[in-house]
């Protein structure tokens, strides 16, 4: 069971933020039919979707004689499925800094990301977004809908992700089933942001905020991310978690979020 977690010393929340992360990735990759392997030394979700993000080695346990092999099982597995694929390496990954053997090996570097954590009883609450703006939650097919054609309007690679990511949330289930919470915002009647919560690990995870251009600037992503943390706090969870875009850094900083580690992010594209 999904038992709230409390500790917030760095390492167990260093261990939520990844294992939250994991099981995020791991469960949009399974609804699209990926091939998963789990064994000590490593643990990936390859196949299920057209997006090297998704296709993705999530852990490993390795040494520096054993990494090479690893990198080129996976190869293997994303040239048989014929997809883009990628290494997401979190701070416990080892060995440490795997980065030279995947660029060795044809990846290359895609970015990084903090990965930030915030106590739930603790969350700077005097946010004041504009006249006119709501935030929802989707409970039917048509919010879900909404949700996605907002999502595409720019998030990641637009609708293409937002698609692929909506029919995964519909086979996950909605209405609250499972460990996902969406939610749409308007402002002045229109659809404008989007924000996704995803209880595992013992903690609240944050994804896909999204603002629509004209609509920034306007304490919006403040608001639906806080709104989904205090729905968080409601289900009783302590930590909430996420990883940051360089956009949104400070606005989770504002927030209460501190940062506890980076993820690296090494693509392969076929």
């Amino acid at each position: 069971m999904n038992q709230p977690c409390h500790d917030f010393s760095e390492p167990s929340l260093i261990r939520a933020i990844e294992e939250n992360t994991r099981a995020f990735l791991l469960t949009l990759g399974r609804p699209g039919g990926g091939e998963e392997r789990d064994e000590p030394g490593i643990q990936w979700i390859i196949g299920g979707s057209p997006l090297a993000y998704h296709n993705c080695v999530v852990r490993a346990a390795l040494t520096a004689e054993t990494i090479d092999e690893a990198i080129g099982a996976s190869l293997e597995c994303l040239h048989r499925h014929n997809v883009a694929g990628s290494w997401h390496v979190g701070p416990t990954m080892t060995p440490a800094h795997p980065g030279e053997r995947l660029l060795a090996h044809g990846f290359t570097a895609a970015g990084s990301e903090p990965g930030m954590a915030a106590d739930l009883l603790h969350l700077n609450e005097q946010m004041t977004p504009p006249p006119g703006f709501a935030i929802g939650r989707v409970q039917t097919e048509q919010e879900l809908q909404l949700w996605v054609a907002t999502l595409g309007r720019g998030f990641g690679e637009g609708e293409v992700e937002a698609n692929r990511v909506g029919g995964q949330y519909r086979r996950a289930g909605l209405a609250g089933a499972g460990a996902w919470c969406h939610y749409p915002g308007w402002w002045q009647g229109a659809p404008v942001a989007t924000a996704s919560l995803f209880l595992s690990a013992g903690v609240a995870g944050i994804s896909f905020v999204f603002t629509l251009p004209e609509a920034r600037r306007q304490r919006i992503g403040s608001a639906i991310t806080l709104a989904a943390l205090q729905e968080a706090r409601q289900l009783g969870y302590r930590i909430g978690i996420l990883g940051s875009s360089a956009m949104g850094y400070q606005v989770y900083r504002h927030l209460g979020f501190q940062q506890y580690c980076r993820f690296d992010l090494y693509e392969w594209i076929p």
